[in-house]
């Protein structure tokens, strides 16, 4: 079954199961101002940003100074370096503190270290972690970490095997496990197997929690299954003992408006907006207020959630993102215009995903000279256009027959994604969708090289140029095969 595409904030919410495993050290570390001894080893670390530069000498050096390291501080730290997705540097601290400090390797130790291997080195060197480590330290830590291996790694055979084993050891009596196998399957789009696992989790006497429903729900979106996310709403919100967090009301919105239920959707961002009232995190709830809102079609709704924000919060680019979006599904140059006035007033940092917006817009409706006149102002306040920002504009001179500057606006792409060290091929991959007119067959046949001599799209793209080439249509590409709308967001 293919699952259809939810928003990359819901999805990484799913990767938050796994945050629920080693939750022992969870406390980030924080520093006094004084700049005191205990803080100072993870502040040299701290800069190392490369992760091809080794830590280890930096803490060769701590202990040659004469300081003092405890087992803890290192825990803290690792831990830390595991936020910023640093992973190397930190199994590089764990295996320091085990090998060249020679503190005792505890159960907990050995699943970090087993989860750490896999993301710096892959399942293979994992699994043989796994297979040294004492039988003494194989306890509950270290299955779930394997297990969260083989998820991760898709790897449904291993995944079920390990969890069979979790059983027979009596291991699997919290929903965590459950929780991490039921994520497997509905990436993988065995829905079937979702309703198993809550079946055994109902027998065996093991409660659900919030984790355990967010992906129940998911998966009924993804089979159409309106009466599924009516279920599974109603049990979120008649559970007391489950926290029912605004994250989980955008996912059964976006379900409902994927299924064209526009109504539900309403009766759902009526309950998300006042989430708004006890969240942290009110920017990106409104984010999302914003977009959905938009996909409903109510555009009086959309401006009211918009006037509301702009009352009580701060706007930020990314929120403007969210409204420009918004607008562009109902063709609102006007409207685009003036929010567009309103953020160069704002003094926020030029961004040209914002900018992209209104380019886009205007070159859909022919205004070319007024497209042009944005990236040109963007240049002079120090903007960088995006490949995506060359492909709009591109886009809109071939709709007017300017093949020429079509052309040269499509080079301005390529030569951005070459400026960087790893060039973008989604962004490119974009560009090609706009070539959707059989009377530029040379022109696309000229780019087609240009681009096969710089070895930029992967072989699936030039499959559809080569179709493209032949009968002159060009079907759209997958969504996984191109970048955002209007440039990667933050």
């Amino acid at each position: 079954m293919k699952l259809f595409h939810i928003s990359t904030y819901a999805q990484s919410f799913y990767q938050k199961i796994q945050k629920q495993l080693f939750s022992k050290i969870s406390t980030r570390i924080r520093y006094s101002k004084n700049g005191s001894k205990s803080d100072t080893l993870y502040k040299r670390i701290s800069p190392l940003g490369e992760p091809n530069v080794s830590v280890e000498p930096v803490l060769d050096q701590w202990i040659r100074e004469g300081n003092i390291v405890k087992k803890t501080e290192l825990q803290n730290i690792i831990n830390e370096l595991r936020v910023y997705k640093r992973f190397k540097h930190a199994l590089q601290v764990s295996c320091w503190m085990t090998d060249k400090r020679h503190f005792r390797t505890s159960h907990f130790d050995a699943a970090v270290r087993l989860k750490l291997i896999f993301k710096v080195y892959g399942l293979e060197h994992a699994e043989k972690f796994f297979n040294e480590i004492q039988e003494n330290l194989k306890t509950f830590d270290v299955y779930l970490a394997l297990l969260t291996c083989y998820a991760n790694a898709r790897s449904v055979d291993k995944a079920e095997a390990i969890m069979q084993k979790a059983r027979d050891l009596g291991y699997a009596s919290k929903p965590l496990w459950y929780n991490l196998m039921m994520n497997l399957h509905y990436h993988l789009g065995n829905i079937e197997k979702l309703d198993d696992l809550m079946n055994e989790m109902k027998s065996k006497g093991v409660d659900h929690d919030h984790f355990t429903l967010a992906v129940r729900l998911s998966a009924y979106a993804a089979a159409s299954d309106p009466d599924g996310i009516d279920k599974t709403v109603r049990i979120l919100e008649s559970d007391p003992r489950i926290f029912l967090d605004w994250k989980t009301y955008v996912i059964a919105a976006e379900g409902y408006l994927r299924l064209g239920l526009v109504d539900k959707a309403l009766a759902i961002l009526q309950k998300l907006e006042r989430k708004l009232a006890t969240t942290k995190q009110k920017n990106i709830l409104f984010f999302f207020l914003l977009k959905l809102y938009g996909e409903t079609g109510k555009k009086d709704e959309l401006y009211r959630i918009w006037n509301l924000y702009k009352q009580n919060e701060k706007v930020i680019n990314k929120v403007y993102i969210s409204m420009m979006r918004s607008l562009m599904k109902f063709n609102d140059i006007e409207g685009l215009e003036k929010i567009f006035s309103e953020w160069e007033l704002s003094g926020l940092s030029y961004d040209f995903r914002i900018s992209n917006f209104l380019i886009d817009a205007y070159c859909r409706n022919g205004l070319l000279m007024k497209a042009e006149d944005i990236i040109n102002s963007g240049l002079s306040k120090g903007g960088n256009p995006l490949v995506i920002t060359w492909c709009l504009l591109a886009a809109g001179y071939l709709k007017e027959n300017q093949v020429p500057d079509a052309m040269e606006a499509l080079r301005k792409a390529i030569s951005i994604s070459f400026a960087k060290s790893n060039p973008s091929k989604d962004s490119l991959t974009a560009c090609l969708e706009y070539l959707d007119d059989s009377k530029y067959l040379k022109k696309v046949e000229e780019f087609t090289r240009l681009l096969r001599v710089e070895n930029i799209p992967s072989g699936a793209v030039f499959d559809k140029l080569f179709c493209f080439i032949k009968d002159g249509t060009l079907q759209p590409f997958p969504q996984d095969e191109r970048n955002g709308e209007y440039g990667t967001e933050d």
